[in-house]
């Protein structure tokens, strides 16, 4: 499917394949979705998604209900299975050894939400167990304010299923991603929650007031916080997954 179908395959119909192949791994992971909220309809019009991030598993998590091409850390084209489908998915993979790289990924970014795509990102640039949330970095934002792309901020946590919150899900420390992997196999059931926040409008506003207020709607989705911390400002470096 990958090397014969999908370099054939029209939009729609790879958006089709990109959103079943998401399902089918979280699927085979025990993983269960729940999504509150609107997420970015189709159609042909530019969006970006804005994420708190606790797991590699938000990639796919997020893919399974709109096909989204993320921003992510080149590092993951080397991950069993996973790479492969986040790779023909349209990843946009940052190089984090390149000191100037960010110029070159809002360049892609600006020609897929020119294009009609929808692109993901996440803010924080790093992982948390989901109980905190850290500053959004501004900088990715501007492709969205260029293109007048609305953002939509999304909330996610994992749970058991009797809703107290799954730590194992969450991607951080020196774990490496198989032994993450495994921490998610060995789980009997996780329910992974999004929740859609109505989208932010980005004509006449700065990066700046777009990531702070789409930080501010995924802390209040979520129950938490603000950090002290403003959004960030110029030279931000590219939020990526970690």
């Amino acid at each position: 499917m990958l090397r014969f179908v999908w370099p054939r395959a029209g939009g729609d119909r790879r958006h089709e394949m990109a959103v079943r192949w998401a399902g089918d791994l979280l699927s085979i992971l025990a993983v269960r979705v729940r999504c509150a909220g609107e997420p970015p309809p189709g159609g042909g019009e530019g969006a970006m998604i804005a994420a708190n991030h606790v797991s590699w598993a938000d990639i796919f998590v997020i893919a399974s209900v709109r096909h989204t091409r993320f921003i992510a850390k080149s590092e993951i084209r080397d991950w069993p299975l996973a790479g492969s489908l986040a790779e023909r998915a349209g990843t946009i993979f940052v190089h984090r050894a390149r000191r100037h790289d960010a110029a070159r990924i809002n360049s892609l970014v600006h020609e897929a939400l020119a294009s009609g795509e929808c692109v993901g990102l996440f803010p924080e640039g790093t992982t948390t167990q989901g109980d905190r949330i850290l500053k959004f970095h501004s900088s990715l934002f501007e492709a969205a304010v260029a293109n007048r792309a609305r953002v939509y901020p999304v909330a996610v946590r994992y749970e058991h299923a009797d809703a107290s919150p799954h730590r194992a899900a969450a991607y951080v420390g020196e774990l490496t991603f198989v032994q993450s992997l495994a921490l998610v196999i060995r789980s009997r059931e996780t329910i992974a929650r999004l929740a859609f926040a109505e989208p932010v409008e980005t004509e006449g506003r700065s990066r700046h007031a777009v990531a702070a207020e789409a930080h501010r709607r995924v802390a209040s989705l979520l129950g938490l916080p603000l950090p002290d911390t403003a959004p960030g400002r110029a030279g931000d470096r590219p939020a990526e997954p970690r």
